[in-house]
């Protein structure tokens, strides 16, 4: 596959997870310093490793909850506790996923996270 047609995929996967809306502002305030870095995480991060077949979407989105938690990355983790939702993820697997967080990034981490998404819950209209 060309860089072209990695790109096509990954923004295809970027956009069934993120969102069109999400994407097309990303996209839309690319610049002279940023352009190089949407086109990166385009190919890279959605159409080299989002497409893999070695797991499926709500595993991935799974670990990068709990990477972005255990990293202190609020904005990406609301971000994907947001988009987990296109992958099949509940509210209930987004509750498991925190209790691994306590364990195994520490409870302040996990304590953040259940804050964190209780908002972006709220966010969606979702109750729990």
């Amino acid at each position: 596959m060309d860089e072209k047609e990695r790109f096509e995929k990954g923004l295809a996967v970027r956009r069934a997870v993120l969102g069109d809306a999400h994407v097309d502002r990303s996209l839309a305030s690319r610049d002279s310093f940023t352009t190089e870095f949407q086109d990166l995480i385009t190919r890279y991060a959605w159409g080299e490793i989002w497409t893999r077949p070695g797991l499926d979407r709500k595993t991935r989105s799974f670990l990068v909850l709990a990477m972005t938690a255990s990293m202190s990355r609020w904005e990406e983790f609301r971000l994907h506790c947001r988009a987990s939702f296109a992958n099949g993820v509940t509210t209930d697997d987004i509750k498991e996923v925190c209790l691994q967080i306590a364990i195994y990034a520490g409870v302040p981490a996990a304590n953040t996270a259940v804050k964190e998404a209780k908002e972006v819950f709220a966010e969606l209209g979702i109750k729990t």
